[in-house]
């Protein structure tokens, strides 16, 4: 299995709400570690991405109502650290 689906099923189960705080802890350090070896998956702009367009699904996430507060947030770190985030979006 490839470090990018790893990664993926670690993210999935850290927004699962019926998954355990110990599995969520041990997806949390796998993907610290994954993180390390390569960089921040999320940001690399790498796999063909447009990172405009992954930016911009970022601040559509922050104004989508179905989307969770703690999506939001980490959706406003991101433009945070990538020096994108709005006024209108804090």
């Amino acid at each position: 299995m490839s470090e990018q689906n790893v990664a993926r099923g670690h993210k999935a189960n850290l927004s699962n709400p019926n998954t355990s705080e110990e599995s969520k802890e041990h997806s949390e350090q796998v993907l610290s570690e994954l993180e390390d070896r390569r960089g921040r998956p999320d940001q690399q702009g790498s796999e063909g991405r447009d990172s405009g367009n992954v930016l911009r699904g970022y601040k559509a996430s922050i104004s989508n109502p179905g989307v969770s507060e703690e999506a939001k947030e980490h959706a406003r770190d991101v433009l945070r650290d990538n020096d994108a985030l709005d006024e209108r979006y804090e």
